[in-house]
């Protein structure tokens, strides 16, 4: 169990986490009705013109996807944040791959849909739950330790249903859909690879720092932060569009 050093009496510390609250409150409220899972305009008028089997094209978007989508980085932010070794990043990845994989491509392929503000508040609430625990606060208060591996599947199951909910949104051709699905999922997983070998590497640098425990703290309260800020962000839009 990690014992953390509270950042906050350090003015750095507290500057650091109203900077970075401010900057994401702008990033949100700048967004319109962009969501966490939204597919950009011209992607979606990309895939609702597109015919047949594609697939170097729903790689990239699959890929694009993966490396500009917030609360997926926040989410694999959280989970390897205290895991040191590669075996364990890789068993935890593969478990958040294998959960986002198996409702992306269910989703679509049935035609699964859930309310796209109701899932993205909930895929908020996976980081604001994570960074949660990477601060031991389930023990404190409740004196159990959840299932971290279990977790972390069943959070990436929300939040392929999250990405199945959006794609659906836009009537994919059902034209050779199977293999386009794969190619968007194996991109997918190739951009959450890039995404993971930058945050690695930055942990790695960080890590090395005598005041890491410390700023890991700051770090988790401004993750679980992000995460409320998300949930009310679309909270408030599905009582706002109702």
């Amino acid at each position: 169990m990690t014992t953390f050093h509270r950042g906050w009496g350090d003015p750095g510390a507290r500057r650091l986490a109203v900077l970075s609250l401010f900057t994401l409150s702008a990033l949100l409220l700048s967004a319109g009705h962009a969501l966490a899972h939204n597919v950009t305009e011209g992607d979606a008028g990309y895939i609702q013109e597109i015919w047949g089997v594609n697939i170097i094209p729903f790689l990239y978007l699959g890929a694009k996807h993966m490396v500009t989508g917030y609360d997926h980085i926040l989410f694999l932010l959280g989970v390897v944040f205290f895991l040191y070794r590669m075996k364990d990043v890789g068993i935890y990845v593969s478990l958040f791959a294998i959960g986002h994989s198996t409702t992306m491509l269910l989703g679509v392929w049935f035609g699964w849909g859930i309310n796209a503000y109701v899932i993205d508040a909930i895929i908020g609430l996976s980081v604001v739950y994570k960074a949660l625990d990477n601060l031991g606060a389930y023990q404190r208060w409740f004196g159990v330790q959840p299932n971290t591996k279990a977790a972390t599947l069943i959070f990436g199951f929300f939040h392929g249903t999250g990405l199945a909910t959006k794609i659906l949104d836009y009537d994919i051709a059902s034209d050779g859909l199977l293999p386009n699905l794969l190619a968007f999922n194996v991109g997918v997983e190739l951009g959450q690879l890039v995404a993971l070998a930058v945050i690695l590497i930055v942990m790695g640098f960080w890590r090395k720092s005598p005041n890491f425990f410390r700023q890991a703290y700051t770090a988790n309260v401004i993750m679980m932060s992000m995460g409320f800020i998300l949930m009310g962000y679309q909270i408030t839009g599905l009582f706002v569009a109702a």
